[in-house]
């Protein structure tokens, strides 16, 4: 292969360093660390070159156990991880190879957390080579490994004439960490996505496959699904499945906040999944998105206006003036479930997000005094966001969701890429709300004290006891775990 172009003024070295961690294959792992010197050349571009480079050579793929050297970060690009230590078992035995030889492991998914909760200073493990899917149709349960995600998953059922009772707002996020993590998509019957997990299979700390039932398990499996990474790395998630349906989605415009002092349980009320957007001027909700879900036979009908809202008669996105190619059909066009309940279409693929995002729950029946509470702080809000977006989410069990025992209505924060500026709102945000007991999202942004987060979660020390059960010696904990978990 000959190089040409701002990559011939470079040079590339190729080391061979051992690690602390043995590989699957019982050698020693190895990982490559490109190095660039051209003035004529950014590191971006040289890193975008040399990955082509090495797509084409005999080291791509790598193989179980080896790791690159090089800048890895989140898909906002916000957080670099620590570590250069990243293995890619292609089988769970190598899994289980992976785990017992590491002093600190951490598990990573499809890298959408905005906080460091994935990060490591020792070794990463990403299970994207586990990507079977298993669908049983006795138990109406689906069996998937911990690398597939919900884009992947959500066709592969439909196919079959199945479905999932919700998914979130993106489905290029995989099962297994929007799981631990409590994401959610929208709905006053729906829980999280946690909530449809009825058994995972987990490599623990001593390299031991243990699965985990609803049904065998009891009370214990309530401090399983929403697990943040803590109990070991997770294989394979079993969830229940449904039989598929269609929905109809469409869009209104101009929703006047007034409105939601007495018809914020109405509005909600009006889809199978309901999500308001808001940039907190003009005391305006600027859209509402309503999904419902299409009986056989039936015709959905949508009145014109909502509450003075009117219903939009051309294809939007929530962002105003941005192209709604990549967002799922509105304007009532009824369609498969997984091509309507995400906001974003399972064949858009992006790359990556220049973004930052915050999201706290609070009880659902104090929605509106939350809402006029963050309203306040427009001014300090406004310049740095996107968009806000409300959703709400039922009420579970599971011990460190966000949705426990309370239904929930979640306040979402799409934030320009100005974290300095952010860090300074975001305390602001948290101080406001601070009488409703919100309850961050685990994979976003938050400043609250783990003193407070503690208060926040009667099973706290259940779930500790889980953690320790199963990682004595704290083999998957992290900063993150560490500060939030036993921080207080």
């Amino acid at each position: 292969m000959s190089l040409s172009g701002p990559l011939a003024l470079s040079y590339v070295t190729v080391m061979v360093q051992l690690t602390n961690c043995e590989a699957a294959t019982g050698g020693k792992t190895v990982f490559l660390s490109l190095l660039y010197s051209s003035p004529d050349m950014d590191k971006r571009e040289f890193l975008k070159t040399s990955s082509a480079f090495l797509a084409g050579t005999m080291l791509s793929p790598l193989a179980s156990g080896q790791q690159k050297s090089a800048v890895r970060t989140n898909w906002s690009g916000n957080y670099t991880y620590s570590t250069d230590r990243l293995h890619q078992p292609q089988t769970i035995e190598q899994v289980r190879e992976v785990v017992k030889s590491c002093n600190k492991v951490r598990a990573l998914g499809a890298r959408h957390s905005f906080n460091g909760i994935a990060d490591s200073t020792e070794n990463q493990i990403s299970l994207a080579h586990l990507d079977h899917m298993d669908l049983d149709r006795e138990t109406h349960t689906v069996t998937v490994g911990a690398g597939v995600t919900y884009g992947q998953l959500a066709p592969y059922l439909d196919g079959h004439g199945f479905a999932l009772h919700n998914m979130a707002s993106l489905p290029q996020i995989s099962v297994a960490g929007a799981i631990a993590t409590a994401t959610h998509g929208s709905g006053n019957k729906n829980g999280n996505l946690a909530t449809a997990v009825s058994a995972l299979e987990v490599v623990t700390a001593n390299g031991e496959v243990v699965v985990f039932s609803r049904k065998r398990d009891g009370e214990q499996f309530q401090g399983i699904p929403v697990n943040l990474g803590g109990i070991g790395v997770v294989t394979k998630v079993t969830l229940d499945v449904q039989p598929t349906f269609q929905v109809s989605q469409v869009v209104y415009e101009n929703l006047s906040m007034d409105q939601l002092e007495r018809h914020l349980d109405e509005i909600f009320a009006s889809g199978y999944s309901v999500s308001l957007f808001t940039d907190w001027q003009n005391h305006r909700i600027s859209q509402v998105w309503v999904k419902r879900r299409v009986e056989p036979g039936s015709t959905p009908k949508f009145a014109p206006e909502l509450l003075g809202a009117k219903l939009a008669t051309r294809k939007l996105h929530p962002l105003a003036g941005h192209s709604a190619e990549s967002c799922t059909e509105q304007l009532g066009i009824p369609g498969p479930w997984y091509e309507r309940l995400p906001h974003f279409r399972v064949n858009f693929t992006p790359s990556s997000g220049a973004e930052l995002q915050s999201e706290y729950l609070i009880p659902r029946e104090r929605g509106y005094e939350a809402i006029l509470a963050i309203e306040q702080l427009r001014d300090h809000v406004t310049p740095h966001l996107f968009i806000t977006e409300l959703r709400t989410v039922e009420a579970d069990n599971l011990w460190m969701s966000t949705a426990y025992q309370r239904p929930s209505m979640a306040i979402h924060f799409t934030w320009k890429p100005e974290w300095p500026a952010v860090k300074s709102v975001v305390p602001m945000i948290e101080e406001k709300l601070a009488p409703f007991n919100p309850r961050p999202h685990w994979g976003k942004l938050f400043t609250m004290a783990p003193s407070r987060i503690e208060t926040l979660y009667t099973e706290m020390s259940s779930y500790q006891a889980l953690l320790a059960h199963y990682d004595p010696h704290g083999k998957f904990r992290n900063r993150f775990i560490n500060t939030n978990i036993y921080g207080a």
